[in-house]
């Protein structure tokens, strides 16, 4: 018998029990269609519980804004909304299912390279802008209406610790000042905090980033502005897998050579432990940070005593096991000397800048014995490329024409990142899920966007 290398992924409650509820996920799929993603907003507000737990116990001021761009999900923003978080918006479309979950402005903020026309919109609103450039200060500043200001944190870059990763995103430390006379020179303009957005969840290396943000925010105080806000980004781990053994079999199985768990012509390049090796809590990389010193202090601490409200920008952490997407076995066949399960579903439409999944896929109500050895997963389009992984899974039973498999854990960014509508193809709907006593109610989740940025007069 060829070896086994199962990569089983952890599984929030809820989502296990849809999963082993054979009825309800007939009727998601009779009602929505093959594939779908499915939604759990529940998920979620237990996320949102969570994270703030941390932040009450180490007795922070803070405020936790939902990184939208995670997922497109009306429902999920819905769902931060009555967590009573705030969102985090990257473009025009976002901004309008924020203001459609009844966000109001004073709890939006507005993060990563903007048009013209965002900057314009977001201005006359007053959301709070999270700027990455001097440019983008130039335009907020001629932008912002006649008698009001609009509040902007500075996103600071460059940092001198060789802990912090380097970042296109984000004002260079070394033009900070520039960007601090910009605002103070600006009547249009009010400084309401720095912040920053890390590459890494190392507690040391935030702590790094905050110390150097602190000096800009001294440098801000002799200006006479009078920032208030810390917004130290997201980040924070996904824990994908109960236990790190398998992956860590796995990991040392493709070191020493793919062999015949990868298929021919393609790469999986070895997986990075701290992501779908983790199996510990979103939570621990916070409570880490506000734990660790400054100067023989505790974060939380010295954010108190300076009277600061911390910020946090959660996006995977928020939506850690608040999603699966579902899609139908068309076929198994034998092709290049391997078995294929063919699925009614593409690459794109599950997996995140075409990076690979290291997470087998659930086989809905499997009966039978494993396939030996494992199988691939094959996509619908007429490319080569569209394998939906490119390494070999292993399953629990023996997958069948019309069998259902589920893919866990992918309401971040896998949804949504490299969607397309290819082959004419539509992206898989969403739906929200919600476990109501014994039973699941599902409700479509749709939005019509309003036209990109760019269309905008």
């Amino acid at each position: 018998m060829t070896a086994r290398y199962p990569l089983p992924a952890a599984r929030h409650p809820i989502a296990d029990r849809f999963l082993a509820d054979g009825a309800a996920v007939a009727e998601a799929i009779e009602r929505f269609g093959s594939p779908l993603h499915v939604v759990f907003p529940q998920v979620m507000a237990e996320n949102a519980a969570s994270l703030k737990a941390v932040l009450r116990r180490h007795a922070v001021p803070h405020d936790v804004f939902y990184a939208h761009k995670v997922n497109a999900s009306t429902a999920l923003v819905a769902e931060a909304a009555a967590a009573g978080l705030g969102v985090d918006v990257a473009s025009s479309a976002e901004l309008d299912r924020a203001l459609a979950a009844g966000f109001a402005p004073d709890w939006i903020e507005a993060t990563g390279p903007k048009s013209p026309a965002f900057i314009q919109r977001i201005a006359s609103l007053g959301v709070t802008t999270n700027a990455d450039d001097l440019w983008e200060l130039d335009r907020l500043a001629a932008a912002a209406p006649a008698g009001s200001t609009v509040p902007v944190l500075l996103r600071l870059s460059g940092f001198a610790s060789p802990l912090v990763p380097p970042s296109r995103f984000g004002i260079d430390l070394a033009d900070a000042d520039a960007a601090l006379e910009t605002v103070r020179r600006a009547p249009g303009l009010e400084l309401r905090g720095v912040a920053f957005h890390l590459d890494t969840a190392d507690p040391a290396a935030r702590v790094d980033a905050l110390t150097e943000s602190m000096a800009v925010v001294s440098a801000a105080y002799r200006k006479g502005l009078r920032p208030s806000v810390v917004d130290i980004g997201g980040g924070f781990r996904q824990r994908f897998v109960e236990d790190p053994e398998p992956f860590q079999r796995y990991a040392q199985a493709l070191a020493a050579g793919p062999g015949e768990l990868v298929w021919p012509g393609h790469d999986v390049v070895a997986p990075a432990a701290h992501k779908y090796g983790n199996h510990r809590p979103m939570t621990e990389v916070l409570d880490r940070f506000l734990a660790a010193e400054i100067e023989r202090r505790p974060v939380a601490e010295v954010l108190r005593e300076c009277m600061f409200t911390l910020w946090i920008e959660p996006g995977k952490a928020l939506v850690d096991h608040a999603g699966i997407t579902l899609a139908e076995v068309l076929y198994r066949k034998r092709a290049a000397g391997r078995e294929l399960v063919v699925l009614d579903l593409s690459r794109n439409q599950v997996t995140p800048a075409d990076q690979e999944v290291l997470l087998d896929p659930v086989l809905v109500d499997g009966h039978g014995d494993p396939p030996d050895g494992g199988v691939f997963l094959g996509g619908r389009l007429c490319l080569e490329s569209d394998l939906i992984s490119r390494r070999k899974v292993f399953l629990d039973a023996e997958p069948r024409s019309g069998d259902v498999l589920a893919f866990v854990n992918t309401a971040a960014y896998q949804m949504d990142l490299s969607a397309s509508a290819a082959a004419g193809h539509a992206p898989p709907p969403k739906v929200a899920a919600v476990l109501d006593g014994d039973r699941f109610t599902f409700t479509a989740d749709t939005f019509a966007d309003a036209p990109d940025d760019h269309h905008r007069s």
